[in-house]
C-alpha cells in the first residue's frame, strides 16, 4: 500500500485551495448515489450494483473531505494514505482499503457477492459513511 509521500511523488495527490462549493456538490452527489442504491432491493441480481454505488458514494464523500482540507486525490489507494496520515484515522483507512478491494473484485474480476456477505458489506460501508460524516462534517478541517 502506498503512503502519502509516495502518492505525492507519483503525482497522485496535490495540494489545492479548499473549495467549499465543490465539496458541497460532491457531498450532494454522494448522497444521491446512496439514495439511488437504497431504491434497489437487495437480492442476488442487485447486490453488486448496490455495492458499487455505495462504494462510489463513500469515495465521493472522501473526495469532498480531501477538497475541504486542501487536497486533490487522484487514486483510490491514496485515499487510504489520506485517511491514515493526514486525518489520523487508521481504522477508517483499513476499512476503506477493504471496501476498495471488495469493489474491485466485483467491478474488475466478476466476483459475485451474495446474500449475507452483501448485506454485511453494505452495512459496514454505511457505517463508514456515517462515521466520516460525523467526524468530518461539511467544511470541517483537520489541524495541520
Amino acid at each position: 500500500m502506498m503512503d502519502w509521500t509516495e502518492c505525492g511523488k507519483n503525482n497522485l495527490v496535490k495540494q489545492v485551495n479548499a473549495d467549499r462549493n465543490l465539496a458541497s456538490s460532491l457531498r450532494a452527489s454522494s448522497a444521491n448515489r446512496l439514495e439511488s442504491q437504497s431504491l434497489l432491493p437487495l437480492n442476488d441480481t442487485t447486490a453488486s450494483s448496490k455495492i458499487s454505488l455505495t462504494y462510489d458514494a463513500l469515495r465521493e464523500l472522501l473526495e469532498a473531505v480531501a477538497i475541504e482540507n486542501g487536497y486533490k486525490v487522484y487514486n483510490h489507494e491514496c485515499y487510504c494514505a489520506f485517511l491514515r496520515e493526514i486525518l489520523n484515522e487508521s481504522g477508517l483507512a483499513d476499512s476503506f482499503d477493504s471496501f476498495r478491494k471488495a469493489r474491485n473484485a466485483v467491478n474488475y474480476y466478476g466476483r459475485n457477492v451474495l446474500g449475507g456477505e452483501a448485506e454485511r458489506l453494505l452495512n459496514e460501508m454505511h457505517s463508514f459513511i456515517q462515521k466520516v460524516n460525523e467526524r468530518f462534517a461539511s467544511g470541517a478541517r483537520v489541524k495541520p
